[in-house]
C-alpha cells in the first residue's frame, strides 16, 4: 500500500524533524518496516522553510503556512499527494488535520483514515467551524482510530453507523526502559538516598496540576526527607516549597534517566473535557521503566493501568494522592505486565488499513 500521513510538525511542542517521537513518528516507520510505501506531509506555522528528507524508509516533507501562504500551501500539498498517488491518507495530530486529510483524500481518490490521541474538541472550544469540520472528517473516514476506548466511544457518536472506531493505544518510545536507579541519580546530581517524587509536564488548572502542591505538603509532613523533582518550567510558587529540585528543561536523552531516578512518578489529569479522554504518554513511559506511579483515576488512566488500585488516586483529591504516594515510596520496581510497543501498534494499524 501507499500511505500518506498528514500531521502538524510540532505536536505537543516537539519538532518531528529535529526530535522525532511518539505515534506521529513511529506509526509511519512501522508501516514502512512492513513493506508499505510511506510518506509524511508535515505542516507548521512558524515561518519555516520547506524541506524534504528520507529517514528510516519514510519520505518526509515539511511546509509552513506563514512562509507559503494558505493558497500556495494547499496547492503544494495537493500536488505532492497527487504525485505520490496514495491508497490511504491518514490525518493525525489535531482537528485541522482531519479536515486537511479529508480534502487531500478526496482530491487523490484515496481512502481516508483519521487518528485521534486526544479529544481535539477540547481545544479552542470557541472554534465551532473547526469542530464541525473535524466531525465531518470522522463521519466520512473509512477508518477511525483512537488512543483508547473512552475516546473511541466519543468518536463513534459522530460516525452514524459504518465501521466501528478502532483502538490504537499509546506506547512508550524505545529508550524508556528500566535502568539502574543509583546510576540515574548520580547522572543528574540527585540525592542518592532521599525518597524522590517526580513530575514532568505542563502546569495548568484544567489539567488538575494545582492539587500537587497540597499533596506534596502532606507527603512532607510525614516524610520530611521526601523531595519533589521537576523538569520543565514550573510556577514560581512551586519552586519556593522546601525540598523541591528544579532541573529545568532536559535533553530528550535525559528524560528516561529522570524517570528511572524516581521512587514515584506523578501523572495528574482532571475530570474535564480534555482529561476524560487523555491517555498520557508520561504514564506509558513510567510504566515502561517499571517506576511506581500515582495517577489520578480518570477512566482512560484506569484503563491504561488495568485498574491497578495501588497506583490510582481520586481525581482532584490531594489527600488521596498523598496517601497513595506515601504507600508507594518503598515499592521499588513494578511489573506492569505486557505493554504495547510502537512496533506492535504499527502492525495492528497496518492490519486495519488492509481490511
Amino acid at each position: 500500500m501507499r500511505v500518506l500521513f498528514v500531521s502538524k510538525r510540532h505536536p505537543q511542542q516537539r519538532d518531528l524533524i529535529e526530535r522525532p517521537y511518539g505515534r506521529f513518528h513511529h506509526l509511519p516507520l512501522a508501516l514502512a518496516a512492513l513493506g508499505h510505501e510511506v510518506r509524511v506531509q508535515l505542516c507548521s506555522h512558524r515561518g519555516m522553510a520547506s524541506l524534504a528528507l528520507a529517514r528510516d524508509g519514510v519520505e518526509w516533507t515539511s511546509h509552513d503556512v506563514r512562509t507559503l501562504g494558505v493558497a500556495r500551501m494547499l496547492r503544494t500539498l495537493s500536488a505532492e499527494a497527487a504525485a505520490f498517488g496514495p491508497d490511504w491518507v491518514v490525518g493525525c495530530s489535531d482537528a485541522w488535520f482531519g479536515w486537511l486529510a479529508r480534502r487531500i483524500a478526496a482530491r487523490t481518490n484515496a481512502r481516508l483514515a483519521v487518528d485521534a490521541y486526544d479529544n481535539y474538541e477540547a481545544y479552542m472550544r470557541w472554534n465551532l467551524p473547526l469542530h464541525q469540520a473535524w466531525r465531518r472528517a470522522v463521519r466520512a473516514a473509512d477508518l477511525v482510530t483512537a488512543a483508547g476506548p473512552q475516546l473511541a466511544a466519543r468518536l463513534q457518536r459522530h460516525r452514524r453507523g459504518g465501521r466501528d472506531v478502532e483502538i490504537l493505544p499509546m506506547a512508550a518510545d524505545g529508550e524508556f526502559v528500566a535502568r539502574d536507579r543509583v546510576a540515574c541519580r548520580d547522572a543528574l546530581g540527585l540525592p542518592a538516598d532521599a525518597p524522590l517524587i517526580g513530575y514532568s509536564g505542563s502546569w495548568a488548572r484544567n489539567r488538575g496540576t494545582h492539587v500537587m502542591l497540597d499533596s506534596y505538603r502532606r507527603v512532607r509532613a510525614l516524610r520530611p526527607d521526601a523531595r519533589l523533582v521537576l523538569s520543565g518550567r514550573p510556577p514560581a510558587d512551586v519552586l519556593e516549597l522546601p525540598g523541591v529540585i528544579a532541573l529545568g528543561y532536559l535533553d530528550d536523552a535525559q528524560l528516561p534517566v529522570l524517570l528511572n531516578a524516581l521512587d514515584v512518578a506523578w501523572v495528574v489529569t482532571a475530570d474535564t473535557a480534555f482529561g476524560r479522554y487523555s491517555y498520557p504518554a508520561k504514564l506509558c513511559e513510567a510504566m515502561a521503566c517499571g517506576v511506581a506511579v500515582v495517577a489520578t483515576a480518570t477512566e482512560p488512566v484506569r484503563w491504561m493501568l488495568r485498574d491497578r488500585a495501588q497506583c490510582l488516586a481520586q481525581v482532584g483529591d490531594p489527600e488521596s494522592i498523598a496517601a497513595r504516594t506515601l504507600a508507594n515510596l518503598d515499592l521499588g520496581r513494578i511489573d506492569y505486565g505486557p505493554l504495547p510497543s510502537w512496533d506492535e501498534v504499527g502492525r495492528d494499524f497496518g492490519t486495519m488499513l488492509s481490511r
